[in-house]
């Protein structure tokens, strides 16, 4: 049979300030209720053995499930205090031993920002254990010393405790019920969102130790000063510092229902008042219709939930429509997102369907708001009805957990700065300044918006980047004037999940992205066997095998390759000036002189002027090259390859990047004409070369030169820098196709941190 041990904790006030100091997060930790324990339990510096003996038992257990109110993070204040660096900065000499000075050279600011929630609703902390005498008697002790315990977190976190041992299924039952009365409960395991410092076996032992190690933290310091009478005479000379040990504890991963589960949403479609056909909306009609729905969705729910009720009135007020809503409100805000149709070639843009998403700390019930949107009459014979189609989420990124790292706006972004006008004839320099000063608005927009991935690259334009997309001075309605919309791909450094809205117009329409998926089928990756250390000299002799090794596996019946992997026509090489086969190289990533990876790539990733694969080519690439899993390579040896990987999207092999990097010499595709500086001859033939596979011109820099004593044979290490962000892989040049020319992808914009708003350029 198994039991529960079931501990309550109420604060005094219904914040939580511990959130900040890594120790624990939001619920608080159960290490930190552990630590509670054992200072309530204690008595100066001595704890009972029974007290020991408990939380010995207590540190054994398998993590517990806790269930705790509904929070939202507060308002969040800075401190600023000096740090541990005192002794260091009194000896500086520009200190002079100033006190003062000293002390605000080292005063570093502390941000703290409590969880606010419902002061009367407790922390249940559920342990289960076994039916046995002896558990019964520690966790009858572990039930006294809640009593005792008197905060929990910081020292403003004063709260008390206490604790009963049932029966599991009882445990259980009370863990719902807090759920029911609008409490989340974690577990471990879950989605694993919610890393929770946790007691271990020898948590309580380390605790000891550091309290022991933090009251003798100060110790004197002595320097010799010998005298006649006593040659090992010492002095005092001042204090020394001694940093306690940290406690042991372990992270473990929490996830809860419902709160780390992704946002509700729910899709509604525009349609006939009969509800059949559809009844689409210009997308650049997406301010008024948000405003037009949010109003009546808001009057229908004050109506049926607020009658007589002036609060909550105003709390649906502030949640649906935004009026009053302050920085506190943001994280329970009620989101309406015009979905324009995407996805397509032929889609048009036009809006028939909208998308409410309501996120975990809204205090209005999902049924509720669902009430209130279905079937809403929008006039002009226009209705919204729920659906259960979510085709059109994907094209939005909502249904993909990992995320992506680059974006593209479908309406343009309400940036907080305004230009000098909107249209018009404007000189390049002018036009030069708002694109700057718009970039760097874009850093302060993912901050209002709570995104803190920083951006890698960010472009900016009036014009849309699809050809059924609108201007973005088409949306100037209401406060947002023609100035402050622009279009925008961004690049983060992580991956984002969706939906993506940023923007003063987020709430309203406006702002919407839409992923750009740049990495697909079209390349694979092999990791060279261990066993197999092939050196950089080998690349020649290991490529030429792999390509032999694809022709046999895509050997047709009647003895005939496809040109895709031998790149011959029938009556030779094939001559069309398009590269029309694979392209193979070999990477060695950690510089040791061996070879780390072999990468396959289709000839329409690395050509772009050559257009879209046929299905048929698309489909014999992706088929033929994962079966290669033993090559047979001479000399060589045997090498067994393991299943090939896509690269995902940030890898140095497919960026994107706007800079790039030689990781194999580049050999120009024509000799330099006799009396030509050859550095500058090769730099014109890759600037051509990257013209000729659909490349922006890039500025070229000469990193390594090298050539034969006639200057015969040349071949350059190159760094290649575009104005845009470029997607690989890159391999340019004569020996693309046998592993010459491949670049690599930079990292060269980093996020400002230093408050000016704007993106570094590179050193």
């Amino acid at each position: 049979m198994v039991r529960a041990l079931l501990l309550s904790v109420r604060f005094h006030d219904g914040r939580y300030h511990g959130v900040s100091d890594g120790v624990g997060d939001w619920p608080p930790a159960p290490a930190r209720l552990f630590q509670a324990l054992l200072a309530g339990g204690a008595r100066g510096g001595v704890v009972a053995e029974e007290a020991t003996a408990a939380l010995r038992w207590l540190e054994g257990l398998a993590p517990p499930s806790i269930a705790a109110p509904p929070g939202r993070t507060g308002v969040g204040h800075t401190t600023y205090v000096p740090n541990n660096d005192l002794d260091a900065a009194l000896r500086e000499k520009k200190h002079g031993g100033n006190l003062a000075a000293a002390v605000a050279s080292i005063r570093v600011g502390k941000t703290i920002r409590p969880q606010i929630f419902k002061a009367d609703m407790p922390f249940l902390y559920m342990w289960t254990v076994d039916d046995d005498p002896e558990n019964d008697v520690h966790a009858s002790y572990v039930c006294a010393m809640a009593e005792d315990v008197f905060q929990l977190g910081r020292g403003v976190d004063m709260a008390w405790a206490c604790g009963e041992m049932l029966d599991g299924r009882d445990g259980e039952k009370r863990l719902a019920d807090h759920a029911n009365n609008g409490g989340v409960v974690y577990r471990p395991g879950g989605n694993g969102s919610r890393p929770l410092a946790c007691p271990v076996p020898g948590s309580l032992d380390s605790l000891i130790a550091r309290h022991r190690a933090f009251v003798s933290r100060f110790s004197p310091r002595y320097r010799n000063k010998p005298t006649k009478k006593d040659p090992a005479h010492r002095v005092p000379d001042g204090l020394v510092f001694a940093q306690p040990p940290k406690p042991r504890f372990n992270r473990i991963a929490y996830g809860s229902q419902p709160c780390d589960s992704p946002p509700w949403h729910r899709v509604y479609e525009i349609r006939d008042t009969a509800g059949q056909g559809w009844q689409p909306q210009s997308a650049s009609d997406a301010v008024q219709l948000v405003e037009r729905v949010r109003d009546l969705a808001a009057a229908r729910l004050i109506s049926g939930l607020a009658s007589g009720l002036p609060k909550r009135q105003a709390e649906i007020e502030r949640l649906v429509i935004g009026r009053g809503a302050g920085p506190r409100d943001k994280s329970a805000r009620i989101r309406i997102v015009p979905l324009p149709s995407i996805g397509h070639k032929h889609a048009d843009y036009g809006i028939r369907r909208l998308l409410v998403e309501v996120p975990p700390d809204c205090r209005i019930e999902s049924g509720d708001i669902d009430w209130a949107f279905a079937g809403l009459d929008l006039g002009r014979g226009r209705r919204l009805l729920p659906t259960a189609a979510d085709t059109m989420l994907k094209h939005y990124g909502i249904a993909d957990e990992k995320g992506h790292r680059s974006w593209r706006s479908v309406t343009p972004v309400a940036l907080p700065f305004s230009a000098r006008r909107a249209g018009g004839r404007k000189s390049a320099p002018v036009r030069l300044e708002e694109e700057a000063r718009a970039t760097g608005a874009v850093t302060r927009a993912l901050r209002h918006a709570g995104i803190a991935v920083p951006p890698m690259t960010v472009r900016v334009q009036r014009e849309p980047f699809d050809a059924k997309g609108t201007r973005a001075e088409a949306f100037a309605a209401g406060r947002f004037c023609a100035s402050r919309l622009w279009h925008l791909e961004i690049v983060f450094r992580e991956p984002v999940p969706g939906p993506l809205a940023i923007g003063d117009g987020r709430y309203v329409g406006l702002g919407l992205m839409q992923p750009v998926r740049r990495t697909g089928r079209g390349l694979w990756v092999f990791a060279m066997p261990p066993e197999n250390r092939i050196g950089v000299a080998d690349t020649g002799p290991l490529l030429e095998a792999v390509r032999r090794a694809l022709m046999a596996l895509s050997r047709c019946d009647d003895g005939n390759v496809p040109l895709l992997f031998c790149g011959h026509e029938g009556d030779g090489p094939a001559r069309s000036g398009r590269h029309r086969h694979i392209f193979l190289t070999a990477e060695d990533a950690d510089g040791d002189g061996h070879l780390d990876r072999l990468l396959v790539a289709a000839p329409w990733l690395c050509d772009r002027s050559r257009g879209a694969p046929k299905p048929a080519e698309r489909a014999m690439f992706d088929e033929i090259v994962p079966c290669l899993r033993r090559l047979r390579a001479g000399r060589l040896g045997v090498l067994e390859f393991a299943e090939p990987v896509t690269p995902p999207e940030g890898d140095p092999i497919v960026g994107p990047a706007r800079a790039w990097t030689s990781r194999t010499p580049y050999r120009p595709t024509r000799h330099a004409s006799r009396g030509r500086d050859a550095e500058a001859a090769v730099c014109e033939d890759a600037a051509l070369e990257c013209r000729r596979r659909g490349l922006p011109v890039p500025c070229i820099d000469v990193l390594a030169f090298r050539a034969g004593p006639k200057g015969g044979n040349p071949s350059a290490r190159l760094r290649l820098r575009f104005t845009t962000a470029v997607d690989g892989p890159l391999l340019l040049g004569r020996d693309s196709h046998r592993g010459g020319g491949l670049f690599v992808a930079e990292s060269p914009f980093v996020a400002d941190n230093n408050g000016d708003d704007d993106i570094r350029r590179p050193v």
